[in-house]
């Protein structure tokens, strides 16, 4: 099992990093919990989606007990009567005896069936617990600000409805593209990314208990690699174990290989810029997004990559575009379209900008 998982919070009370967050999730655990929480983290802090995860999963045991670890995955089928037509929609959820997961932006502009038909499923199935007593069900939904306008309106709506016979945990990385309606009726928790120095603690904690001996400033260089992502920090420090052991005070930090990845098509971009040479760079991309990498990660990466190749009278023009494909990224729905608009308009401004010096 990789140290990740492994030395992950199992209950509020074993986190280490943001322990105020978790003190103060604690008090909502004895019923009645409150109806609705939003979760909310920067955005440009990918990772912060893992130690989201790891707060709630804590709740929800803190709450429902082992139950909530029993989990399966199911990819379900509702069938929607959206007025003169029947449409199929399909969903990858993740669910418990007590709880129940999903994504509903997963889906598209059709996310407002899937936020009105699951709560209302939710709604209908109340659990009895042992003593005869309703209970209710937690509904986690991951992505709300990705939620069309519609969608949020709609779950607003429901939240009103059913808010005596199920429990919303809503979990966003931008809480300003959650509509007023629905952070108004959330306790919001802000979730910032962890300091350099409580990474460190979580490293020499993980280093203890495997048996390492972690040489002086060790942690704090792995720390600082990680850019504020715990679980990268985590990963990384789990690497080097592998690469190398005893640890030595000069060891190389390893970078993701994700991150190598993007590096090549930098390289590939800078080396020939054709037609030819724009539809390989589309199959890396592609190939990064189907293995879960964000789109916004990606594009942020190659311009940073990018950008220490070029002369700096080009920089300007290039970060104006990276942020206008961004943009458009942000409002589609195919994030790779986007993605290759960006690379094919770079390939045309550095060529052109070779042509003019070089002739």
């Amino acid at each position: 099992m990789l140290w990740v998982d492994k030395y992950r919070p199992k209950t509020l009370d074993q986190v280490i990093v943001h322990q105020d967050i978790a003190q103060n999730l604690k008090k909502l655990v004895p019923p009645p919990i409150y109806s609705f929480l939003l979760l909310s983290a920067f955005a440009f802090l990918w990772a912060l989606w893992f130690w989201q995860k790891t707060l709630i999963m804590a709740l929800l045991r803190q709450i429902f007990g082992t139950s909530a670890e029993k989990v399966k995955v199911e990819n379900r089928t509702w069938k929607i009567d959206a007025g003169s037509r029947t449409i199929d929609l399909e969903l990858t959820t993740l669910s418990s005896t007590n709880h129940v997961e999903l994504s509903p932006s997963d889906v598209g502009f059709q996310d407002r069936y899937i936020v009105q038909e699951i709560i209302k499923e939710m709604a209908k199935n109340r659990l009895i617990d042992t003593k005869g007593r309703k209970g209710y069900k937690v509904l986690v939904l991951n992505e709300v600000d990705k939620l069309s306008r519609e969608a949020q309106h709609s779950l607003r709506r429901t939240m009103e409805k059913y808010s005596t016979s199920c429990r919303l945990i809503l979990c966003c990385n931008s809480s300003s593209k959650v509509t007023e309606a629905i952070r108004s009726r959330c306790l919001n928790v802000r979730i910032n990314a962890p300091k350099e120095e409580q990474i460190v603690k979580v490293l020499e904690f993980i280093g203890k208990k495997e048996g390492l001996q972690l040489p002086p400033g060790f942690a704090a260089r792995v720390a600082d690699k990680s850019n504020r992502s715990l679980r990268r920090a985590i990963l990384s420090l789990e690497t080097c174990r592998v690469q190398q052991y005893p640890f030595t005070s000069n060891q190389a930090i390893p970078p993701m290989d994700w991150e190598e990845y993007v590096s090549e098509i930098s390289a590939d971009i800078m080396r020939e810029q054709s037609p030819k040479r724009l539809f390989q760079v589309r199959g890396k991309l592609y190939e990064l997004l189907i293995n879960c990498i964000p789109p916004e990660i990606v594009l942020k990466r190659l311009l940073s990559e990018l950008l220490k190749k070029l002369d700096e009278e080009l920089k300007h023009e290039v970060c104006h575009w990276a942020a206008y494909y961004e943009h458009r990224m942000r409002l589609g729905q195919k994030a790779i379209f986007h993605l290759e608009a960006f690379v094919a308009k770079f390939m045309s401004i550095y060529k052109g900008f070779l042509i003019a010096t070089f002739g």
